[in-house]
């Protein structure tokens, strides 16, 4: 049975240090999928993730909805993210692009994947987090729902949610 984010996030913070391996399989890819929809190059953002990880462990302290790390840590992310971009601009690409999942086998991302990985940046936090772990980590509803701590009903309901809105982005930006 998957384990809650709270659970795992209290798992931490009681010294168990495989807990946290635990969230960041579960989360690398969502992760570098902001990173990366901010610096746009696949190295620097895997640079920025790690960055991401270790900022939020050192902070997981103070995170005081343990439930809510999946959020948290895409926020932390973002910030890691555009703080590089502000030490180095000429590095980062400034350009959407997308997770490992996303690219083709010789690192680069067509149009069609770069504007979809823009649509679920914009996505509102809850939709982008199941979407996210849904598309980005390859879990199951139920093994989202359980990570999320909400019903399989609701999970749905938000997915559904955001393929309408994500149908709905890629059509004005096809305009």
């Amino acid at each position: 049975m998957v384990q809650a984010d709270s659970e795992l996030v209290n798992a931490v913070l009681d010294g168990n240090k495989d807990a946290f391996a635990i969230l960041v399989k579960r989360y690398e890819r969502p992760v570098r999928a902001v990173a990366l929809a901010v610096v746009g190059d696949h190295h620097l953002a895997t640079d920025v993730s790690q960055d991401a990880f270790v900022k939020a462990y050192e902070a997981l302290a103070g995170l005081r909805k343990p439930g809510a790390f999946g959020p948290w840590l895409m926020k932390i992310t973002r910030r890691c993210a555009l703080n590089f971009v502000r030490r180095d601009p000429k590095e980062a690409q400034l350009e959407p692009a997308a997770a490992g999942i996303l690219e083709s086998p010789d690192g680069q991302l067509d149009e069609d994947k770069q504007a979809l990985l823009a649509a679920v940046v914009r996505l509102p936090e809850a939709e982008r987090q199941v979407v996210m772990l849904r598309y980005f980590a390859g879990h199951s509803v139920k093994d989202v729902a359980g990570i999320v701590g909400r019903s399989v009903g609701t999970v749905t309901k938000q997915l559904s949610r955001a393929h309408k809105r994500l149908r709905n982005i890629l059509e004005r930006s096809e305009k």
